[in-house]
């Protein structure tokens, strides 16, 4: 039995690292392309701003709720 809890808890603790990791892609791909659109002359890329912030803010909020639920 504390092998089975063990290896769930190196599982989603590596997802929760995991997690981190994808929201800062996230945020470093979103920063580029925004950065790429207000370059371009793009008038209107708030929404693409809103839509990469709320993305890295998921993955970071995912990361936490699987620690929280599995009490790692």
């Amino acid at each position: 039995m504390q092998q089975a809890q063990q290896d769930l808890k190196s599982t989603f603790f590596s997802a929760f690292d995991l997690s981190l990791i994808v929201a800062g892609l996230f945020g470093i791909i979103g920063g580029l392309r925004i950065y790429k659109n207000a370059q371009m002359g793009k008038d209107r890329f708030t929404a693409d701003v809103a839509a990469w912030f709320f993305a890295a803010l998921f993955m970071t909020l995912a990361g936490v709720f699987l620690r929280a639920i599995f009490g790692i």
